[in-house]
């Protein structure tokens, strides 16, 4: 089978809420690493097949294709189409997914993947409030035959949340003590330069300003629960930011005609789906699927990223298939770093391959889960 490697990876400085890229136009922040992919890889962007970029809340500054016009706010040439993927959390790693079967069907031979969220300026669940004004209070209870199948239950992820919590016996006290480390982790990383390379500077903001150095469990104590009697808290939530990142895809030929040298190559991908109530579960089924398809184990993996959505998600997925935290996460997740949902796929996949190349491993992998119980999965080979 064609193969479809990734040439290179970078990202913006994650924006906490209300923080240095609150008030930039999305199209803006999303050009940032268009630009910064093409300046480091020294490709001919007329060259570029497509632009394939995640976005959800498509709305205001993200409405009209974002992918589209973060190119040519990038000042990219006007014949390179873009395309807006939303598989919700996961969209843009769905966006690398899509990337990679273009050049490996031999149909494109380079492609700029990623994505771009400002949450700052278009809230989560945008989209959805502003359905209410045509009579609809949410995408699902108005459907005859959403209600047929799965009734009037409630479909939100705080209690897709407290659910898994509750069904792996995740106490809030472990859920705290996971999210404190993720704040440690992180800061660590940043004290250490690992982000440095990956990193394209927005002006003069160059350093993730998530993570919280003040963080404590004395502190998450005190905080209330999302739902009440519950207990996920705020604290062991990923935090909403603002960030974006893209990936340079490309086909065997197109690394022997521009003479590239490739990072990583994708080496196994899928997308997989369970319960849209339970929402979060899917990562595990997605990556028992895809270490049975791929014919390796746990063993053979270098380092894990599962997004922390909230605590209990990684927990759960680390305790039902035998993964240990020492593998997961090693820079710190969402919960320090911000996920901005329709960027985080590629921002995670930037961060997995600059630490797989750090530590000399060979094999990553990548999952997270995503609104309507589903999950990608991708695994990558360092070369």
């Amino acid at each position: 089978m064609p193969e479809a490697y990734i040439v290179d990876a970078v990202r913006t400085p994650v924006g906490r809420k209300k923080g240095s890229l609150a008030g930039m136009h999305s199209a803006d922040l999303g050009a940032v690493p268009i630009k910064g992919l093409m300046d480091r890889t020294g490709i001919d962007p007329n060259a570029v097949d497509d632009v394939v970029y995640g976005c959800t809340e498509t709305i205001g500054s993200q409405a009209g294709d974002i992918a589209r016009t973060c190119w040519l706010v990038a000042g990219m040439p006007e014949h390179v189409p873009g395309v807006t993927v939303d598989r919700q959390c996961g969209s843009a790693q769905q966006a690398v997914h899509f990337a990679a079967m273009g050049v490996m069907s031999g149909v494109q031979d380079l492609v700029v993947a990623g994505g771009v969220q400002n949450m700052n300026a278009i809230p989560i669940s945008a989209a959805m409030i502003v359905g209410q004004q045509y009579g609809f209070p949410d995408p699902f209870s108005t459907s005859p035959g959403w209600r047929a199948r799965y009734g009037d239950q409630e479909v939100g992820q705080f209690r897709s949340a407290e659910m898994i919590a509750e069904k792996w016996q995740s106490s809030r006290q472990e859920m705290e003590r996971f999210a404190l480390e993720s704040h440690r982790r992180a800061i660590e990383a940043i004290d250490a330069g690992r982000f440095t390379d990956e990193i394209v500077p927005v002006g003069e903001f160059a350093v993730d300003e998530t993570p919280r150095r003040d963080t404590s469990l004395e502190k998450m104590a005190e905080l209330k629960p999302l739902v009440e009697g519950g207990s996920v808290t705020a604290g062991v939530s990923s935090q909403n930011c603002d960030a974006s990142a893209a990936l340079l895809i490309a086909s065997e030929r197109a690394v022997r005609d521009h003479r590239l040298e490739p990072r990583a190559r994708i080496h196994y991908m899928t997308v997989r789906a369970a319960d849209p109530v339970w929402m979060l579960t899917a990562p595990i089924p997605a990556t028992r699927y895809a270490l049975e398809k791929s014919g390796l184990k746990v063993e053979d993996i270098d380092l894990f990223e599962c997004n922390e959505a909230f605590a209990s998600i990684p927990l759960a997925w680390m305790k039902e298939l035998g993964i240990p935290h020492d593998k997961v996460n090693v820079n710190g997740g969402a919960i320090a770093l911000g996920h901005p949902i329709g960027a985080t796929g590629a921002r995670i996949m930037t961060t997995m391959l600059n630490e797989l190349e750090r530590r000399k491993g060979r094999y990553a992998l990548q999952t997270m889960c995503e609104g309507g119980g589903q999950a990608n999965v991708t695994i990558i080979e360092r070369l």
